[in-house]
């Protein structure tokens, strides 16, 4: 079980590093991608009529039918604030295309206005499919099941593990590392073995897609189908008669049908005979009255006939007992209840969840630098050396990467073809920079170089805003945008954090050297 955990949890903590830290971050991806698209500041009051949703869907109708036929889908996100931009995206072949319209007037707004970035999103796709499709969704997946293993033979071999929280001794090296693993770990362990469950459970379909197959066969359309059963719709539709679907008429339908006003709207094979048509209700799931059993209000519509193909109202009792399941495993996995009260606390969580990894794989690697046991030969050396420059990129290097991903948000020009792929690369492009330089410096020098890196981007986001932008928390707060805002305190608070932590480590290396002497 000791060397399970210990091989298990190191192989495994280096990617899970990066997964817990970006799926951390992605539980505020909507604040992050208000702050990255960086539109004008408006006086936000939440009480302020937004504007006509039907003569919105009629400008983005328009728009998409002239400029994105052949498109895979059609997405429409509807303004939830007074002067928000209507977003009208569609994907042809294997790019995104995304453009940002007046709702007032369907004019097609400059560039400026809102930049092409994926925002918050990007971090929610690297953290259940590292950007790799296929081979990242199904990679995620196993280190999750490692995760859980390395979980579970930890609390076996740690047999004093609870009365080991209450131990904490600094300074003590080996013995310190030890007791803030054992914190860490007690602290997040049933937060961890949720989130690694769920992660496993909501994507049941994608990892067991075989007795879905043995039902419906592998076609595309079997999970739609094995949906369409599980909600009571008719397995099929008479599509000959080709009636043009009205998308306001659509929304006042879905309004009337689940009470919610629509946010998004989604277009699947538009211009096909096989066209369906989703309305999204608003899902403020921010709002403290959201709950494990409040599920997202949406209407799916034939896109030839307008025929209504399924409701889901946001009631619990409308939904089957297999639903009402998998809503609890989804609204428990992506925080979709509590209000910000619970993101907040997915956030912290998410945080001594990636600390107690990467105290995990320190630990191994201090072990070994103090007794090494030979494992690989001749070899061991120089697979220690990697282990090492590992455990820097993974836990220092992610960080860089992370925060520079918002400054190539500012510093990639706005009308760059593009531009939120090359964001994206960006971010790859650095965490692969500070890999290399691991393996280049000393350890120490390092751990030193990339912690220093990422304080000084945390602390000078705010006026890299400022200076691209011109915008600045002082503005954010005074319009009342706490979302933006609190982008840049929290990129100041790591900021801090690694400060002290550097100072920490300054004043430790300089005691050591006394000591010596």
């Amino acid at each position: 079980m000791s060397w399970l955990h210990t091989w298990c949890g190191l192989v495994c903590g280096w990617l899970l590093c990066a997964i817990f830290l970006t799926g951390t971050l992605s539980v505020f991806r909507e604040p992050i991608t208000r702050w990255m698209e960086a539109q004008p500041l408006v006086a936000v009051d939440q009480n302020a009529p937004t504007s006509d949703i039907s003569g919105a869907a009629r400008y983005a109708e328009h728009y998409l039918l002239e400029h994105a036929t052949g498109a895979r889908f059609w997405r429409v996100e509807f303004p939830q604030y007074p002067g928000q931009a209507l977003q009208v995206a569609w994907r042809s072949g294997s790019t995104l295309q995304q453009v940002s319209l007046s709702a007032e007037t369907g004019e097609i707004l400059p560039r400026g206005i809102a930049r092409k970035t994926e925002g918050g999103r990007h971090f929610m796709s690297f953290h259940y499919m590292l950007h790799l499709p296929v081979l990242g969704f199904w990679l995620v997946g196993w280190l999750t099941v490692g995760m859980l293993v390395a979980l579970v033979s930890g609390v076996v071999i740690h047999r004093r593990i609870f009365q080991d929280f209450f131990t904490f001794r600094p300074d003590k090296g080996l013995r310190s590392w030890l007791d803030a693993h054992n914190a860490t770990a007690v602290m997040t362990l049933p937060f961890l073995i949720m989130i690694a469950y769920t992660g496993l459970a909501v994507f049941y379909t994608s990892y067991m897609p075989w007795p879905l197959q043995a039902a419906y066969s592998s076609s595309p359309d079997a999970y739609s189908q094995f949906q369409s059963e599980l909600s009571g719709k008719a397995g099929s539709i008479d599509k000959t008669e080709n009636t043009a679907t009205d998308w306001p008429s659509l929304l006042r339908q879905a309004q009337t049908l689940t009470g919610q006003d629509a946010r998004m709207l989604l277009v699947q094979n538009p211009e096909s005979q096989k066209a369906t048509v989703r309305v999204m209700g608003r899902h403020d799931e921010a709002h403290p009255s959201q709950t494990l059993f409040t599920p997202q209000a949406s209407v799916l519509f034939d896109g030839i006939t307008g025929a209504t193909l399924q409701v889901q109202k946001p009631l619990p009792e409308t939904l089957s007992l297999g639903d009402q399941i998998y809503g609890v495993l989804r609204s428990l996995h992506f925080a979709e209840l509590g209000g910000w009260g619970m993101k907040w606390l997915y956030f912290v969580s998410g945080l001594l969840g990636m600390a107690m990894m990467a105290t995990g794989t320190l630990l191994f690697t201090i072990k070994r630098r103090n007794k090494s046991q030979r494992e690989f030969g001749t070899a061991t050396a120089r697979v220690y050396r990697c282990i090492e420059a590992f455990n820097v990129a993974s836990i220092a290097g992610i960080g860089v990467a992370c925060i520079g991903y918002f400054y190539a948000n500012r510093f990639i020009p706005v009308d760059m073809a593009d531009r939120a792929t090359w964001e994206v690369r960006s971010f790859l492009l650095i965490w692969l920079v500070t890999l290399g330089h691991a393996l280049c410096r000393p350890v120490s020098k390092a751990w030193a170089e990339q912690l220093t890196i990422a304080a000084i981007l945390c602390l000078c986001l705010p006026l890299l805003n400022f200076c691209t932008t011109g915008q600045h928390i002082g503005r954010y707060l005074n319009a009342g945008d706490w979302q933006r805002a609190s982008v840049e305190i929290v990129a100041l608070g790591f900021g801090v954090g690694l400060v002290i932590v550097l100072l920490k480590r300054r004043v430790d290396n300089q005691r050591t050297h006394s000591l010596s002497i």
